[in-house]
Parts: structure tokens; C-alpha cells; sequence
């Protein structure tokens, strides 16, 4: 008989059963979760209370702190509740719901780096158009447009998971619920679900990463045109942040993809799993916030008010 997952919940094995490292980790796990709701929180009330950043570069960057504090609270916290209560069983509703937001937030975070670059693209190539092209209502309509395909590829990846049976073990070798491991329970046929899920990261995946690459490629062409060695370095200072976030978010991804199966791969799986929804949401408001003046600046008087 099928154990179908309608009946049952899953056990999240979590990073490790070895009892001595529990503490440790969750001390660590609680110090970066702090760190990125400081982070991330901060720069949005940065953002949204200094007029001088209501700009679209700056619309784009505190939308990225936005998706970056939905998936790791998807995420974290629930690792941290089953540090303190020693349970690590997730409800099958709760396993959904922590998969299709983090799915969904995920996939918004692809198209929030490429409209930062277009954004950068606009203002260094078409500095003369720029004001116009990239107006506020242009920019609003652009995530506007991120946010409904993310979350509906989140869903169509939920329900395509989801709807499949689950037979015998329960046991998810991770800290949430994801395709991968959920994946390897099942008991279904998955020619459907992993076409899909194959389609949609490749195109996810490779349409950003080529918009990137893209934008940059004329961004370089036009700072190299310019004849003054500092307004290069000035001006190609404004895309360091931009280029740091996208190198870490997208090195990440590639190498848990593209890197060959081997005994060591769940390990493997579950550190990069770490990096990439505990330790980039952190990073990217700390590179932000250090690289960039103009946020020092408004932050400064955030302070002294």
C-alpha cells in the first residue's frame, strides 16, 4: 500500500545528528539570522526613508533585501524552533507552504540581479535617456512583473512536488523542504515534475545569467571609452556591489548543479543549501551597505536623527 503524503508528515534530518555540534550550530545559525534581519531590515527602512535613494537602482536594491529576508525566514527560523524543541517533524501544509515561498522568492531573486544590471546598463550606456527610460513607474511595473512570474513558477513547482505519492521513508536529508530530497522519497513517476523543473531552472538560469553577462559586456565597452582614469574607476565603482552579489548568488547555483554525483553529494548539498539561504541574505546587505556611499551616507544620518 501507498503511504501517500496526505497521511503523513516528513522528518527533517537537519545538518547533523551528531548531539555535541547541536549547540554550536544553532548558536551560529541564531548569530546569522540576527545579522540578516539587521541587515536586510535596515536597508529597506534606509531606502524607503531617504529621499535621495528613491531611485530605481536603489527600488531594485531593496526589493533583492526583500526577497533575501522572505526565503531565509522561510528557512531558519523553523531550524532554529527545531534546535529548541528537539522535534524535527514538519507537517506535510507546513512543508508545502515553507517550499513554495522559498521556491517563489528564490526565482524572484534570478530576475531582481538582472533588472539591477539592465538598471546599471540604462544609467552608464544611456546616461542622456536614462531619467526617462527608467522612470518610476517603469521600474515598479518591471518588479512588479518579477514578483507574479516567481511565485507562479513557485506554485507550478509546488503543486508539480506535491501532488506526487510518497512511499516508506519520511526522512528529508536537509533543514527544509526541497526538490532534491523530497524527490528521492518518492514513489511516483517523475518524467513529469523533473521536465519541468529541468525547463524552467535552465531557462530561469540561463536567461539572467546571459541578460547579466550582456548587460555587462556593453557596461565594459563604455567605461574602457572613457578617457579619464577615475571617472572609470568611479563609474565602474557604482556595478562592484552588483557584480559581488550576482558572482557569489550564481557560483553558488552552478556549482550544485553542475557539479558531478558522488557519495559525498548529500553533504555537499546540504552545505551549499546553507550558503545559499543563510549565508548570501547576510552577505548581500553587508556588500551593500560597506561598497556603497551614498547608503553610508543615508545611514549615517538614519543615526543621528
Amino acid at each position: 500500500m501507498e503511504n501517500r503524503t496526505i497521511w503523513t508528515n516528513f522528518t527533517l534530518l537537519g545538518l547533523t545528528d551528531r548531539p555535541e555540534l547541536q549547540t554550536p550550530i544553532f548558536v551560529l545559525f541564531l548569530l546569522i539570522y540576527a545579522v540578516i534581519l539587521l541587515g536586510n531590515v535596515g536597508m529597506l527602512l534606509t531606502i524607503v526613508m531617504s529621499s535621495t535613494l528613491h531611485t530605481p537602482m536603489y527600488l531594485f536594491l531593496a526589493n533583492l533585501s526583500f526577497v533575501d529576508l522572505g526565503y531565509s525566514s522561510c528557512v531558519v527560523p523553523k531550524m532554529l524552533v527545531n534546535f529548541v524543541t528537539g522535534s524535527q517533524s514538519i507537517y506535510l501544509i507546513s512543508c508545502a507552504m515553507q517550499f513554495y515561498f522559498f521556491a517563489a522568492f528564490v526565482i524572484s531573486e534570478f530576475y531582481i540581479l538582472m533588472l539591477m544590471a539592465f538598471d546599471r546598463y540604462m544609467a552608464i550606456c544611456h546616461p542622456l535617456h536614462y531619467t526617462q527610460r527608467m522612470s518610476h513607474r517603469f521600474s515598479v511595473l518591471l518588479v512588479g512583473l518579477t514578483y507574479v512570474y516567481g511565485f507562479t513558477d513557485g506554485m507550478t513547482q509546488t503543486v508539480l512536488t506535491f501532488r506526487l505519492s510518497y512511499c516508506g521513508s519520511r526522512e528529508i536529508h536537509g533543514f527544509f523542504c526541497a526538490d532534491p530530497p523530497l524527490l528521492k522519497l518518492s514513489c511516483s513517476d517523475l518524467r513529469i515534475k523533473q521536465t519541468v523543473l529541468l525547463m524552467c531552472s535552465g531557462f530561469n538560469l540561463s536567461i539572467t545569467s546571459l541578460a547579466i553577462f550582456v548587460s555587462y559586456m556593453f557596461i565594459i565597452s563604455a567605461i574602457l571609452r572613457i578617457r579619464s582614469a577615475d571617472a572609470r574607476r568611479k563609474t565602474f565603482s557604482t556595478c562592484s556591489s552588483h557584480l559581488m552579489s550576482v558572482t557569489i548568488f550564481y557560483g553558488t547555483l552552478f556549482f550544485m548543479y553542475l557539479r558531478p554525483n558522488s557519495q559525498q553529494s548529500v553533504d555537499q548539498d546540504k552545505v551549499v543549501t546553507v550558503f545559499y539561504s543563510a549565508v548570501i541574505p547576510m552577505l548581500n546587505p553587508l556588500i551593500y551597505g560597506m561598497r556603497n556611499r551614498e547608503v553610508k551616507e543615508a545611514l549615517k544620518k538614519g543615526i543621528h536623527l
